[in-house]
């Protein structure tokens, strides 16, 4: 379906900080972009014209997950309960170095399944044997920003291997792939290895995704070791010189946080790990004022459970009203950007994030017509704290229907669930002495 229309559908939208809700349009896609969107006017589209039924259905734009484990679900409920240092060493790490290629292959496209059943049409991905993730977003008609994590004891050798997945994917799949780096952390990655990812990033003009000041604990034990803030490390190694997406960042001092607005950085948040993990919230109010792009993300499934943007962006609402103890705080319209316009800032993507002529065709129809979500006295509240990823009734990326109906087009779920379920006896194994890495302590 390359050229149609989806009739008689609400359109959300922002003007300015304010959300604004067109009833009644009709949205025009030509190719992959979106054409126009009117007024709906019965017979206007003539008959050759391919229609989508948007009837009492709300079109948003499809989300964008700025820090993701995508093939990571496959460790979904492995480790609960347990404080971060015992999930990382005990069994995150361990169960990680049991995947192999094909084991990431299926986990990607369960994740990937999920996601699009969430409205999400964008990833920015950070995990293993990538080649595997990149065809899945090949085949899936998802849209992908993918980095190969990279731990330094891996060696020179293996950030190569990761540039020459940067290489054969760059821009694939219609331009729907983009590739940058993917250095673990400056806990994981020391200031000359990072110092070679940075030349290598800018070599390759390529972006960089990272994990960075997670916790108080991270930043206390690099002021221990570097005399400097992880943030410092990647601004003195190169690496803020880069588009740069940092994963969390939830403790950066107030001279960190002046650093990153002044670079291409931007940060992805998921509150739902940080809850449950304990790790504490960070007041989004000291990002936003120095202007530094901040996105939704979900992280990995096995830190928070789901692939559901709507829940984090619901979270994020809350727990910001909350640690202020004021509810005039995370309003509707500031949370409804970061949702989605914050999200294509994060990961430098001028043209999603929007339901505009020019833009590129990522549609979600939601439907409205559970009892929860009536009546509609302000859609704004509905869309952040009564519709979800169970709503999503349409998902169309790049001018391709991915799911309609609940039924996803590009993916066999059946055969997803009988591969990974067949692996999992093997996967969740942990042998003594064997992990991918060592969290520090």
């Amino acid at each position: 379906m390359r050229g149609f229309v989806i009739k008689n559908c609400d359109v959300f939208g922002l003007k300015g900080e304010q959300p604004e809700f067109r009833f009644g349009h009709d949205i025009w896609v030509d190719g992959n972009r979106i054409k126009a969107i009117t007024p709906t006017n019965p017979g206007q589209e003539g008959p050759d014209v391919e229609q989508i039924d948007g009837a009492g259905m709300l079109a948003v734009p499809g989300m964008i997950n700025t820090h993701a484990h995508v093939p990571m679900v496959l460790l979904r409920g492995a480790a609960e309960d347990v404080p971060l240092t015992e999930w990382f060493n005990d069994y995150i790490f361990p169960m990680e170095s049991n995947l192999t290629p094909e084991d990431v292959y299926w986990g990607a496209l369960l994740g990937i399944a999920e996601m699009i059943e969430a409205g999400i049409t964008y990833v920015a991905d950070h995990y293993f044997f990538m080649d595997q993730v990149a065809e899945v977003v090949q085949t899936s008609g998802m849209r992908a920003n993918l980095a190969w994590a990279v731990f330094e004891h891996e060696g020179v050798e293996k950030l190569k291997e990761t540039t020459h997945f940067i290489t054969r994917w760059q821009g694939k799949a219609n331009g729907r792939i983009t590739t940058w780096l993917g250095p673990h952390s400056p806990y994981l990655c020391g200031p000359e290895f990072l110092h070679t990812c940075a030349h290598v990033a800018k070599d390759l003009d390529i972006g960089v995704h990272i994990h960075a000041a997670e916790t108080q604990e991270q930043v206390d034990a690099s002021l221990a070791q570097y005399q400097k803030t992880p943030i410092r490390l990647l601004l003195d190694a190169g690496i803020l010189e880069r588009p740069t997406i940092l994963a969390h960042c939830l403790y950066p001092t107030d001279e960190d946080l002046q650093v990153i607005a002044d670079h291409p950085a931007g940060v992805g948040q998921a509150p739902k790990t940080y809850l449950r993990a304990g790790m504490g919230l960070r007041d989004i109010e000291q990002y936003q004022a120095r202007g530094i792009p901040l996105g939704l993300a979900t992280d990995g499934a096995a830190s928070s459970s789901t692939l559901d943007l709507y829940e984090q962006m619901r979270l994020m609402a809350l727990t910001q009203k909350f640690i202020q103890a004021d509810a005039r705080k995370a309003s509707l319209g500031e949370i409804l950007r970061i949702a989605f316009l914050g999200g294509a800032e994060v990961c430098r993507e001028p043209e999603v994030g929007k339901l505009e002529p020019g833009y590129l065709a990522d549609i979600v129809l939601l439907r409205q017509d559970r009892a929860a979500s009536m009546p509609r006295l302000n859609p704004a509240a509905n869309l952040v704290y009564a519709l979800g990823a169970a709503d999503v009734d349409t998902v169309i990326c790049d001018g391709q229907v991915l799911m309609r109906g609940r039924k996803l087009l590009t993916i066999n779920k059946a055969e997803v669930k009988q591969e990974v379920e067949r692996r999992l006896a093997r996967l969740v194994q942990r042998v003594p002495g064997r992990k991918v890495a060592v969290y520090p302590t």
